[in-house]
C-alpha cells in the first residue's frame, strides 16, 4: 500500500510503499477513502523532536476486524481516530475510537463531521453555554471552528461572532450562522461576549481574554499554547477552562458516543453542515498541510487516498 511519511523535524513529507497492517486485538482494518488533516498534526510534523506516525482521522470501509471486536464487521463504513500512520490507502482504528457512517453521508462528510464536531461539541459543552448568552469562536473558518459557529447557533446562543485571521474569510463564517466577524488585528473585537471558544491559543489569548464580559468564560482547546496573567482573570473574575478531546474518548466513552449521536441528528436535520475547503491526492500532502498553516482554508481540509 501507498503511505505518507517523513524523517526529520519539519519534512519533508513523501510517499512510500509499505506493508498493509495488521489489526490487532480490538482493532479494525479500515480501506481509507478519505483522511482529515488536522492543525495538531501539522504542527507535530514541524515541531516533534523526531518523525511521528502522520495519524488522525479517517473515513473508510472495514476489511478486516481483530480478536475481541463485537460493534463492526467487514464491509461496514466507518470514520473514527487513527494513532499510527492515517495518512494511509490502509490503516487501523481501534473499535473504540470508529463509529458506524449511516446512509446519506460519504467518507468526505464524516470526516469533516465527526472529529472536528466532537472537538467544538466538547468545548461548548465546556463553556456551560446557556440559552441566550453571546459566544465568540476564534478560527471560526478552520476544521473545528466552522463546526463550532453551527453548533453554538443550533444550541440556541443568542449572539454568535466569528473571530478568523483574514477579512476575506468574513463572508463564509456569517453564512454559517454567526452574527459578526472580526479579524485578530482589529483594535476591537466588538461588545464583550460571555463565552469565549479559542482555538488558536499563543498570542491571541490575550485579546480573546480582553473580549470576554465581567464573569466571562473561555475554553482553551489550541495546541498553541500561551500564557495568562492571574490579573487578567481577577480584575473580571474570568474564568479559563482547558478541553481536551482524548481525555473525553479514554475516560468517558459514554458522553463521547452521546455527542456523536448528536452530531450525526443535527446533520440529518439540517442543522449541521460540514464545509470541505479541499480534497488532495496522498502524494499532495504537503500541500494539504501547506492550506492548514496558511489558514487559507475555509472548512475542512481532506486526502484522499
Amino acid at each position: 500500500m501507498r503511505r505518507v511519511r517523513y524523517e526529520s523535524t519539519g519534512g519533508p513529507l513523501f510517499l512510500e510503499e509499505a506493508p498493509v497492517p495488521e489489526p490487532g486485538p480490538g482493532e479494525l482494518l479500515v480501506r481509507c477513502a478519505a483522511v482529515g488533516i488536522t492543525l495538531p498534526m501539522v504542527r507535530k510534523v514541524s515541531e516533534a523532536a523526531e518523525p511521528v506516525p502522520l495519524g488522525g482521522e479517517l473515513a473508510g470501509e472495514v476489511v478486516a476486524a481483530g480478536d475481541g471486536v463485537t460493534r463492526f464487521r467487514a464491509g461496514d463504513r466507518v470514520t473514527g481516530l487513527c494513532f499510527g500512520h492515517g495518512y494511509a490507502e490502509y490503516a487501523v482504528v481501534h473499535e473504540a475510537m470508529a463509529t458506524p457512517v449511516p446512509d446519506g453521508a460519504d467518507a468526505v462528510t464524516a470526516v469533516a463531521l465527526v472529529r472536528s464536531g466532537l472537538v467544538a461539541l466538547g468545548a461548548l459543552e465546556a463553556a456551560r453555554v446557556a440559552p441566550g448568552e453571546s459566544v465568540l469562536v476564534t478560527a471560526a473558518a478552520s476544521g473545528v471552528g466552522h463546526l463550532a459557529v453551527q453548533l453554538t447557533r443550533a444550541r440556541g446562543a443568542g449572539r454568535v461572532v466569528g473571530a478568523v485571521s483574514d477579512p476575506a474569510k468574513a463572508d463564509f463564517v456569517r453564512s454559517l450562522g454567526a452574527d459578526d466577524c472580526v479579524r485578530y488585528g482589529d483594535d476591537s473585537w466588538g461588545d464583550p461576549v460571555d463565552c469565549v471558544l479559542d482555538a488558536v491559543g499563543g498570542d491571541l489569548l490575550s485579546p480573546a481574554l480582553a473580549a470576554l464580559a465581567p464573569h466571562g468564560r473561555l475554553v482553551a482547546y489550541s495546541s498553541g499554547g500561551g500564557t495568562i496573567q492571574a490579573y487578567d482573570l481577577l480584575v473580571g473574575a474570568k474564568s479559563v477552562i482547558g478541553f481536551q478531546m482524548a481525555l473525553i474518548a479514554r475516560g468517558r466513552p459514554d458522553l463521547y458516543e452521546q455527542w456523536r449521536q448528536e452530531l450525526w441528528r443535527l446533520f440529518a436535520e439540517g442543522a449541521l453542515k460540514p464545509a470541505v475547503h479541499g480534497e488532495f491526492a496522498l502524494e499532495d500532502a504537503a500541500a494539504a498541510h501547506e492550506a492548514v498553516t496558511g489558514r487559507t482554508n475555509l472548512g475542512k481540509v481532506v486526502l484522499r487516498p
